[in-house]
């Protein structure tokens, strides 16, 4: 790996502009190919903050990898660019070591954009950990994929309101989170959340009262109803689940958890749902601590 100079230009990743930009303009570039009957990480090509660990060897199909931040977070005015390309046949599996904290700012917000490119054929699970916007946070998000037919991705994205425990659900500046999934015959789902300057407000939208919450989507050509029918089934006392076919080729699911315990079991239940629908796979424990 080689995380600046000639190398990274080589990936397409261009250095920071001044100096005053080295460790906030963050870039990676991971392609997964799949080789016999492996998938493998090919290239890998990062600049702070942003890096990854080393593959995991925790499933026979799909390369797990961790998109690690090792600054321990977001801060106002930090700029990240992730790409992922999946090459035909391949099965990756994208994750983080923890929650993502995105930290007070005066001076704009932090921004990411990530693309995921996936071959006819291939297989990608983005399942990070969630987002933590702290009091007077601001994020701009942006996930783009580009999902042909034979492909499948799963795709999770979920936030707490805050530091929950600390008094401050609700306190971050702002939440502008965007999903936009693509084949070639068009949109299958474009998403987006705005939420400014505190708390969603009472009645419709304002979360139920429940400061976690998360988005999955699911893109395959298979399994899609048997998998809404097993994620209704989801949920409790302290989590509420939806969930709903998309118009064509993908499922639609919302969870809202009372705390981060109920939002992590409830998205293991529909990962492994998702996994076991769609993707023919047993459930998938990555050994976070």
């Amino acid at each position: 790996m080689a995380p600046q100079g000639s190398a990274a230009r080589g990936a397409g990743l261009t250095p920071a502009t001044t100096a005053s930009r080295v460790g906030r303009d963050g870039a990676l570039a991971l392609r997964f190919e799949r080789r016999g009957d492996r998938s493998v990480l090919a290239g890998c090509r990062w600049r702070l903050p942003l890096q990854v660990l080393a593959p995991l060897a925790l499933d026979d199909a799909a390369a797990i990898v961790s998109i690690l931040n090792p600054t321990g977070g977001l801060v106002g005015g930090d700029r990240l660019v992730v790409d992922v390309a999946v090459g035909a046949g391949a099965h990756a599996c994208l994750t983080t070591p923890s929650a993502t904290k995105v930290y007070r700012t005066a001076v704009g917000p932090a921004e990411q954009a990530v693309r995921l490119t996936l071959a006819p054929g291939a297989r990608l699970e983005w399942v990070p950990d969630h987002t933590i916007p702290f009091a007077g946070a601001a994020l701009r998000q942006r996930v783009e994929a580009e999902v042909p037919e034979g492909a499948a991705l799963v795709l999770v994205d979920a936030f707490a309101a805050g530091r929950v425990a600390r008094g401050e659900a609700w306190r971050f500046a702002l939440l502008d989170s965007a999903l936009s999934l693509r084949d070639a015959r068009g949109w299958l789902l474009h998403d987006r959340l705005v939420l400014r300057d505190g708390a969603p407000g009472p009645g419709l939208g304002s979360a139920e009262g429940r400061p976690y919450v998360a988005t999955v989507a699911v893109i395959a050509d298979a399994g899609l109803a048997a998998f809404v029918d097993d994620v209704t089934a989801l949920g409790g006392d302290d989590a509420e689940v939806g969930a709903g076919l998309l118009p064509r080729r993908g499922a639609l699911v919302r969870c809202l958890a009372a705390d981060a315990p109920a939002l992590a079991r409830t998205l293991d239940g529909v990962w492994a749902a998702a996994r076991r629908r769609v993707l023919g796979r047993p459930p998938l424990a990555l050994r976070k601590p």
